[in-house]
């Protein structure tokens, strides 16, 4: 799942995506308003985590234009204004969840989780399936049949952008920008690492294999047929 944080403080901003990265999400960040803005009319993500003082466009601006644009994407405030009037301000704004500076990160990743679940539709939207692989993306937990698999943040991520492509060939480029948010090095080899490990853990102690590589090309997650 990809999220948008706009917050001016780099502090706050690089504690944020490092925490928001090691929990399995897919992070773009702005320091401004109006880059903030820019960013979140894409539609693209799943949820924001805004600031409300920010330079340029304040937070509670940015939700307005939003709003008023119908992208309802849904947005968490951060604010170290913590008065009632000032959450009901920003609740009013189009704020879906309002958090108070100082924070817990376990606070705020439950609060997302949260919001992120009112936005996901039935319970059955949550979870991906190719073959009897399964993958809840809201309890973060892979099994494959009856036996759970422990997979770390990274390989979650892989694995979901993996399956919601299954039956087709994913190639190393398009894992690369949409797993780890950078362009085509052709000196990396952190696919073909992580894709060892992977492979390890999903198809190594069962009968048929879900995940292939295609020679020339890519990987390819597909059901046995």
């Amino acid at each position: 799942m990809k999220i948008l944080v706009v917050e001016d403080d780099r502090e706050t901003a690089t504690y944020l995506t490092k925490g928001l990265s090691e929990s399995g999400y897919s992070v773009d960040g702005a320091h401004d308003g109006r880059e903030g803005l820019y960013l979140a009319s894409s539609g693209d993500y799943d949820a924001i985590i805004l600031d409300r003082m920010l330079p340029v466009m304040d937070g509670l601006a940015v939700l307005g234009a939003l709003r008023a644009a119908e992208i309802r994407t849904p947005a968490l405030i951060l604010s170290a204004l913590g008065s009632v009037d000032d959450r009901v301000k920003g609740l009013r704004a189009g704020g879906d969840d309002y958090l108070v500076k100082p924070f817990a990160f376990s606070e705020l990743l439950a609060r997302l989780e949260a919001l992120l679940r009112r936005g996901a539709g039935p319970p059955t939207a949550t979870k991906l399936r190719v073959g009897d692989l399964e993958l809840d993306l809201l309890t973060r937990t892979v099994r494959r049949g009856s036996k759970p698999i422990d997979v770390l943040p990274r390989e979650f991520q892989l694995l979901e952008y993996l399956m919601r492509n299954a039956g087709h060939v994913v190639t190393r480029t398009m894992l690369l920008e949409h797993v780890w948010d950078y362009h085509f090095d052709p000196q990396t080899n952190v696919i073909d690492v992580h894709m060892s490990r992977l492979r390890q853990k999903i198809d190594k102690s069962f009968e048929r294999p879900l995940l292939h590589t295609v020679r020339g090309a890519g990987y390819c997650l597909r059901a046995p047929e």
